[in-house]
């Protein structure tokens, strides 16, 4: 009887071993493999669905697009009719765009394959934003994107928009956050997360019918650092780049660590991933001013 009881639970663990113990997503003995370096402040990298990332260098004043295993530069300040600055979170959209938050001048930009370069949004009620961070498209192509100013727990002044993607209506949607930074939408609860920096944690909203933010909560706390950019696997695990902490932290939907992943220097910005299938990480660390990839091995 007791040998029939220990097969069964060898069985058991064979079959289904996340029971017992949470599968890891990362192989922690791999290395990040540097595809980029003499970036300048790298952040926000962006999948265009087939083949390219794009990726700002937020103190450069420069876009660089890596495809093929190689690096160009896509847009740079001084070479368009529009204001540029310093760029920082990108999002590529299924209408064939590559929107920018431009943090510079405090306006969202749009870009076409050709490099031309318009201003999507610059401002709400009569003033400009403050500095536009980091920005997520939903499923419409609408906009959300967060638009930090104190870098302080104390002054709550950061705010939320969305931008209507049929009739360019801007509305702000959260405010009195605590820099809020980078922002995503779970593809598995559908709600909004976002790092509020300056208090080192990831808090949630629910997306209301009018593409509104309600029902503000806490999902984890980051200390030690600060919560920056943030990325949505298929299962709606969050990975989470930790600015300070020479980390990558990685949640389950409901909140439990999976596993944290050390960086190649102790600043990473943002993530993205560059595939389909979600199998290649990328990261942007401005430490060492360089791009890097993991493989994945879920999903």
């Amino acid at each position: 009887m007791f040998i029939q009881i220990k097969l069964l639970i060898i069985g058991i663990l064979i079959i289904c071993p996340s029971i017992f113990n949470y599968s890891q997503i990362i192989d922690p003995s791999q290395k990040w493999i540097k595809v980029i370096d003499g970036l300048n402040f790298p952040e926000g990298p962006a999948y265009d669905g087939v083949s390219s990332i794009y990726l700002s260098n937020c103190y450069g004043g420069w876009i660089t697009k890596y495809s093929d295993e190689k690096a160009d530069t896509f847009v740079i300040k001084n070479n368009s009719r529009i204001n540029i600055d310093k760029t920082n979170g990108l999002a590529y959209g299924k209408d064939g765009y590559l929107y920018a938050c431009e943090y510079g001048y405090g306006q969202i930009l749009r870009i076409d394959q050709n490099k031309n370069v318009e201003v999507y949004a610059n401002g709400y009620d009569g003033t400009k934003f403050n500095r536009p961070n980091d920005l997520v498209i939903d499923a419409n192509g609408n906009i959300y994107f967060t638009d930090p100013k104190s870098y302080d727990k104390n002054i709550l002044d950061g705010r939320i928009f969305f931008i209507n993607a049929k009739t360019k209506q801007i509305k702000l949607v959260a405010d009195s956050l605590a820099f809020p930074n980078g922002i995503n939408i779970s593809p598995i609860d559908g709600k909004l997360y976002v790092g509020e920096s300056a208090k080192q944690k990831i808090v949630r909203f629910n997306i209301t019918d009018g593409c509104g933010l309600a029902d503000k909560e806490d999902f984890v706390f980051l200390p030690g650092g600060d919560p920056d950019g943030i990325e949505f696997d298929v299962d709606g695990n969050l990975y989470v780049a930790h600015f300070g902490g020479k980390a990558v932290y990685i949640f389950s939907p409901e909140g439990k660590q999976i596993q944290k992943i050390e960086t190649p220097g102790s600043k990473p910005t943002n993530l993205e991933f560059g595939d389909s299938n979600y199998k290649t990480l990328y990261l942007t660390e401005v430490e060492t001013n360089a791009l890097y990839k993991i493989k994945v091995l879920k999903n």
